[in-house]
C-alpha cells in the first residue's frame, strides 16, 4: 500500500508512506520509485532506521535501532556501515572509529563498560590489529594487536609513575600444522614476558632533544 506523491509516469516521487508486504513500513522520501532522501524505515520485529537512503539503500547519515537495544548512528554507504560512526552494543560497550563494509576497521575506540577499559587504535576486519593502547583503571598498554590479542613488544605504564618493558610470546603449541579446526582447538592465550622496570620515558619526535 502507499499513500503519497507520484512524478507524471506514475512512479513514487516526492514524500510518502508505503507498507510493504512483509509487515514493515516506511515514510520518507521517493525519486523514480526508489526510497531516496530522507526517510524512516521500520522493521516488523521492532527496528527501526532513520536516516539517508539512495535506490532503496541506506546511504549518507542514519541511525539504526536494532531489535535487541543496540544502536549505529553514522554513515552509510550502499546499506553498509561504512565511514566513521558511534556503535552502541546491547551490554553497554561502545565503539567509535572507523567502519568498512559493516565492520569496524581502520582506528577506532572501544570502552568496556562492566570495567571501563578502553581500547584505542587499529582493526582489521572487526579484531583488533595494529598499534594500539589498553587503557585501565589505574595502568595501561602500549603495543601491538594481531587477531584481538597483543603481540611482540610493548609496555605497561603505571600510574604510580614506572613502567615495564617486555614482550608478548606466543606459545608453542599455538604454531602446529594442520588444518585450521586444528589449530583453533590449540591458540593459547599470548604470555607477558617482562623485561626491566624503568621511569616513565617521555616520547619525544625524532631527531629532537627532550626539554
Amino acid at each position: 500500500e502507499y499513500d503519497g506523491e507520484r512524478n507524471p509516469e506514475g512512479e513514487r516521487h516526492g514524500h510518502g508512506k508505503a507498507l510493504l508486504p512483509n509487515g514493515d513500513t516506511y515514510d520518507g522520501e521517493y525519486e523514480h520509485g526508489f526510497r531516496s532522501g530522507q526517510g524512516t524505515y521500520r522493521f516488523k520485529n521492532g527496528a527501526y532506521y532513520t536516516g539517508g537512503y539512495l535506490q532503496n539503500k541506506k546511504h549518507g547519515k542514519g541511525v539504526f535501532f536494532y531489535p535487541d537495544g543496540s544502536k549505529y548512528e553514522g554513515d552509510w554507504v550502499n546499506d553498509q556501515r561504512h565511514g566513521f560512526g558511534e556503535y552502541t552494543y546491547a551490554n553497554g560497550d561502545t565503539y567509535t572509529g572507523e567502519w568498512l563494509n559493516h565492520n569496524r576497521h581502520g582506528q577506532g575506540t572501544y570502552v568496556y563498560k562492566d570495567t571501563g577499559s578502553k581500547y584505542v587504535g587499529g582493526w582489521v576486519n572487526g579484531i583488533q590489529e595494529g598499534q594500539a593502547e589498553l587503557i585501565h583503571l589505574n595502568h595501561r598498554f602500549k603495543g601491538k594487536f594481531l587477531n584481538g590479542n597483543p603481540v611482540g613488544h610493548g609496555k605497561y605504564v603505571f600510574d604510580i609513575g614506572c613502567e615495564q618493558h617486555g614482550e608478548y610470546i606466543q606459545s608453542e603449541q599455538d604454531r602446529g600444522e594442520g588444518d585450521e579446526e586444528e589449530e583453533l582447538s590449540f591458540i593459547v592465550e599470548p604470555k607477558w614476558k617482562a623485561l626491566e622496570i624503568k621511569n616513565l620515558t617521555l616520547w619525544t619526535p625524532h631527531g629532537e632533544n627532550p626539554p
